[in-house]
């Protein structure tokens, strides 16, 4: 199949589950309650693109390209991002829910989660400096051997770090949060 590129296009609700996208690439294009569920996004790039109130669990990531790319309100379950293109990789994302997915060995430095629902999500070995999760919850959520230098957990939910085997120097964190940061000890703070 031919490559296409789509510049400043407008996709609304439409259901790229069942009906075919282009493959190519996508700049500055505006995506509104699409459907990915599921989608081979596979080799496809997209470039400062805003994706908001869509479904893209379970899709292929595998070589996919992201940059400066926004999610808002979308649903994610599943999404292997640790399979996309490294290249310029850059994203943020608002409202989302990411539960299972996976950000393994990822540079995400000053990435953005803000209220997002991250259950579950690996963030093994992903370089996550000056990240902020801001009011996310974070249930589940894998941090084993992370870079999280000046990372900001001060408003962020329910994440068991352990500082012995992630570099969280000058991290942010709260004070009714710090436990996060103590689960390994099975300690009682009160």
């Amino acid at each position: 199949m031919a490559e296409t590129f789509f510049q400043d296009r407008e996709f609304t609700s439409k259901d790229f589950s069942t009906e075919d996208l282009l493959q190519g690439e996508f700049e500055n294009c505006y995506f509104r309650k699409c459907t990915f569920l599921g989608t081979k996004l596979s080799k496809m790039t997209f470039s400062e693109c805003i994706f908001e109130n869509c479904e893209l669990s379970n899709a292929d990531l595998t070589g996919c390209s992201f940059r400066e790319v926004t999610f808002t309100d979308c649903k994610m379950l599943g999404l292997r991002f640790d399979k996309c293109s490294s290249f310029l990789l850059s994203f943020s994302f608002e409202n989302c829910i990411l539960n299972y997915s996976s950000f393994f060995k990822l540079k995400l430095k000053k990435i953005i989660f803000k209220g997002c629902r991250l259950q579950e999500v690996d963030f093994s070995e992903a370089d996550l400096s000056g990240a902020s999760f801001d009011q996310s919850d974070l249930s589940g959520a894998i941090f084993y051997s992370s870079r999280l230098e000046k990372a900001d957990f001060s408003t962020a939910e329910h994440f068991s770090i352990d500082p012995e085997n992630s570099l969280i120097t000058g991290a942010k964190f709260s004070t009714h949060n710090l436990q996060g940061l103590l689960n390994k000890y099975k300690i009682e703070i009160l």
